[in-house]
């Protein structure tokens, strides 16, 4: 079972910038950042793999958004930069071992969500 500890979200101004942290107990294929603001499905929004560190983003979020890895320290951030208000959302760590970034059935574990808002 992995165990995977989110922090790092908070309020902040349109424009503004947040960093989100995952810290896994261990490694799987992949890590990935997905949301669910209230009365939607849970969305994609990045992952990258541990080994090569391939990244894919949404594209809602390409160009503002940046996933890393740490493999140090089991740790992934999500770098929000030019936040906008629909960004606010619940933002959940997910880790796994498919193969397609993208889908929610590629991971097996999830972490508890961590709140973002981004007021206008």
């Amino acid at each position: 079972q992995v165990q995977l500890v989110e922090s790092g979200g908070g309020s902040v101004q349109a424009g503004g910038s947040l960093r989100l942290s995952c810290a896994a107990s261990e490694r799987t294929y992949a890590m990935g950042w997905f949301r669910q603001a209230p009365g939607k499905e849970r969305e994609f929004v990045a992952g990258i793999t541990w080994s090569a560190g391939r990244t894919e983003y949404a594209d809602s979020v390409k160009g503002r958004f940046t996933i890393s890895r740490d493999n140090a320290k089991n740790t992934v951030y999500l770098q929000m930069n030019g936040l906008k208000p629909e960004d606010t959302a619940l933002y959940y760590c997910a880790a796994g071992n498919g193969l397609f970034m993208r889908s929610r059935s590629a991971y097996q574990y999830w972490g508890q969500g961590t709140q973002v808002t981004v007021s206008s």
